[in-house]
């Protein structure tokens, strides 16, 4: 006699992954209505009907509006380092020098912050307030992904007169600016990273240098000459790196 075939059912998501999943369901949705409408126009009505969730259910995540835009920030941060860190850690492994793990690092951020939709865009346009009650552990998280590239400033082949802090907000600045002036065509978010760093890895004064004392043209490098005399230059960036505009 045959047993009863029992009848199976797919298995179902575990209640911390599906409030997760709709975690992050909010934070794409209020991301989108926070760059469509800007935050003070965004409702959380409205942010909840775009997450296809009752407007009561979207305060068992976020007490507030507020705290939905800093978790927006703390969510874009962590996937940022998450991206970078990897960078990072690939260029490592196939023994890359200290220039190329800042490109990478670059190259890497710029990708992130171009090519992550809306979410990215939203996280640049709308900062939290400094009055907010998370605005601390933000700036503390912030810190910490930029502290990345301070490892990777301490880690360049630089004199010592180089003010490393300096350099360090004005990579950034470039960087974390871009989004206002960027448009896709002519260039990649991608080869404008590698120009950042090949403006600073490269000198970008081609003049001859002028005169000394003695009416000899000084040697830029340190003094440094070939064995003719003649003052030695780098290999010229885009032959040694192979990029074109």
């Amino acid at each position: 006699m045959k047993s009863a075939s029992r009848e199976t059912f797919p298995p179902q998501p575990r209640p911390e992954a599906r409030q997760h999943s709709r975690r992050q369901e909010l934070l794409e949705a209020a991301a989108s209505r926070f760059l469509r409408h800007g935050y003070a126009a965004a409702s959380m009505r409205d942010i909840a009907a775009d997450a296809g969730m009752r407007v009561g259910s979207i305060y068992y995540h976020f007490p507030s509006k507020a705290d939905l835009l800093t978790a927006v920030h703390v969510e874009g941060l962590r996937r940022i380092t998450e991206s970078v860190t990897a960078a990072i850690a690939s260029a490592r492994a196939r023994g890359a020098g200290p220039w190329d793990r800042l490109r990478a690092a670059c190259e890497s951020h710029m990708k992130v912050l171009h090519n992550g939709g809306e979410f990215y865009q939203a996280v640049m346009r709308e900062m939290p307030r400094q009055s907010d009650s998370d605005w601390e552990h933000l700036v503390g998280l912030r810190d910490e992904y930029e502290s990345i590239f301070s490892q990777l400033l301490t880690e360049l082949p630089l004199t010592a007169d180089i003010n490393r802090h300096d350099l360090r907000l004005m990579l950034m600045g470039a960087m974390n600016y871009s989004p206002t002036w960027f448009r896709p065509g002519a260039e990649s978010a991608t080869s404008i990273a590698k120009n950042f760093v090949r403006f600073l890895e490269e000198p970008l004064d081609p003049a001859p240098p002028a005169p000394s004392g003695n009416g000899e043209s000084a040697p830029r490098n340190g003094g440094r000459r070939s064995a003719s005399g003649k003052p030695k230059h780098r290999k010229n960036y885009r032959e040694k790196h192979a990029i074109h505009s």
